[in-house]
């Protein structure tokens, strides 16, 4: 199974800049309603992750702030409790499970690190329980929706 085909691309994917100041981080996560979003560096590669709960650590210990403040702050100074761990477009489907484990995403990058999209665990999860059901020869769905692969 190539995992390109779960892939959710950049294109499609909420992230940071680097650059982008404290307060852009704010705003964009707050609109799209993420707790976790990829910070890619000014190169268009994976930088790691920054969470909600980064970036009101860094309010709280490090800045003294107001919406006006946080313009000065550039993402690249919050330090991060941790990153998620990308993968190659070239890893195997048990690589992300295994990462999916725990992170809610799983960055990818091409050969040349460049950030290319994200898979989510929904989609990861989606496809192996539709495989699951394949092989089991049932169509019966014991959850309260019915899920579609991609």
């Amino acid at each position: 199974m190539n995992v390109v085909q779960l892939l959710t691309p950049k294109s499609a994917v909420a992230y940071l800049n680097e650059k982008m100041t404290l307060r852009q981080a704010l705003e964009k996560m707050e609109n799209h309603r993420y707790t976790c979003v990829p910070v890619l560096n000014a190169e268009g590669g994976y930088a790691g992750t920054i969470t909600e709960g980064d970036l009101l650590w860094a309010i709280k210990n490090k800045y003294n702030l107001n919406l006006k403040n946080a313009e000065q702050i550039p993402l690249a100074d919050i330090a991060r409790k941790r990153d998620y761990q990308p993968v190659n477009i070239n890893a195997h489907l048990n690589e992300l499970v295994v990462m999916a484990m725990t992170q809610n995403f799983v960055p990818m990058v091409d050969d040349r690190e460049a950030f290319i999209g994200i898979v989510t665990r929904k989609d990861i999860l989606q496809y192996c329980y539709s495989n699951f059901i394949n092989k089991e020869g049932t169509e019966e769905v014991h959850t309260s929706q019915k899920i579609t692969a991609r």
